[in-house]
């Protein structure tokens, strides 16, 4: 089976068939959710909280985002993989943002971008697209202005921002979005926009009536614990493993239990 594509992901809406994204950030990963068979593996910057410790997703930077997405491309060999822009990396200037996309696709090799907004960044859209570089849009809970908005909260609760978000994915698809990411919204706002728009919609805590769905594969697996949103839900809690095994290998260390003659070379 061959790599998934644009067309193959705008397919899947107007067939009904729920789309499956996860995020990534490393080539193990990326070879598991491969053979797992999701459609789209994002890099995404929540790298940052996740894997790099910081507080929020802002000090990512576009040299971090290009390692890990190198390492997520060379793992995948079926999933599109999508590549998260980092904050300052296309807000500066059209110019800015059309050069680290194309670092992205060219050096990288994903097959897509990412990038938080809605009004304000169409016309970032719209070169990209002009240009040959699919975008995928996030709009709802953005991370990247988590100062703006106070916080990790629901949006689009009131009726004005109710409104904004409509007209903004209806902009995002005019301007050439393939796809739009809905996060924290209100599950019947997802259901209006995912109704109107043409284009595939991925929630992530936005209920059931998106086209797809994204988890962070930390949350997923229960790596990262720190705190766990209401829709996140873990299918596994990975990290008591992998501490569990840690401990026992201390203790035989330290025991003399390991390394036994099995496990030595004569």
């Amino acid at each position: 089976m061959g790599r998934i594509t644009v067309k193959e992901i705008e397919e899947m809406k107007k067939k009904g068939e729920p789309i499956v994204m996860i995020t990534a950030y490393d080539y193990p990963t990326s070879q598991i959710a491969d053979e797992a068979g999701v459609d789209i593996i994002l890099v995404g910057d929540s790298v940052g909280m996740v894997v790099l410790g910081y507080e929020n997703t802002l000090p990512v930077t576009m040299e971090e985002m290009m390692i890990f997405t190198k390492a997520v491309v060379r793992g995948a060999k079926r999933a599109m993989i999508v590549a998260d822009m980092p904050f300052m990396s296309y807000q500066v200037s059209v110019e800015d943002a059309i050069k680290n996309a194309c670092l992205f696709i060219k050096e990288c090799g994903a097959h897509a971008v990412k990038l938080e907004g809605g009004r304000e960044v169409l016309n970032i859209v719209e070169r990209l697209t002009e240009i040959g570089i699919p975008v995928m849009g996030h709009i709802g809970l953005t991370p990247q202005s988590i100062h703006k908005i106070g916080g990790y909260r629901v949006q689009g609760r009131e009726e004005e921002a109710k409104k904004k978000l409509i007209s903004d994915a209806k902009d995002l698809e005019k301007a050439g979005c393939f796809s739009i990411v809905l996060e924290a919204v209100p599950m019947d706002l997802a259901k209006e926009i995912t109704e109107n728009l043409s284009i595939p919609t991925i929630g992530i805590g936005a209920g059931p009536y998106c086209d797809g769905q994204v988890l962070v594969f930390h949350d997923l697996v229960g790596i990262y614990t720190h705190f766990k949103p209401k829709f996140v839900k873990r299918y596994a809690l990975i990290r008591d493993i992998i501490k569990d095994a840690i401990v026992k290998y201390k203790e035989e260390v330290k025991t003399r239990v390991f390394p036994d003659k099995d496990h030595s070379y004569k």
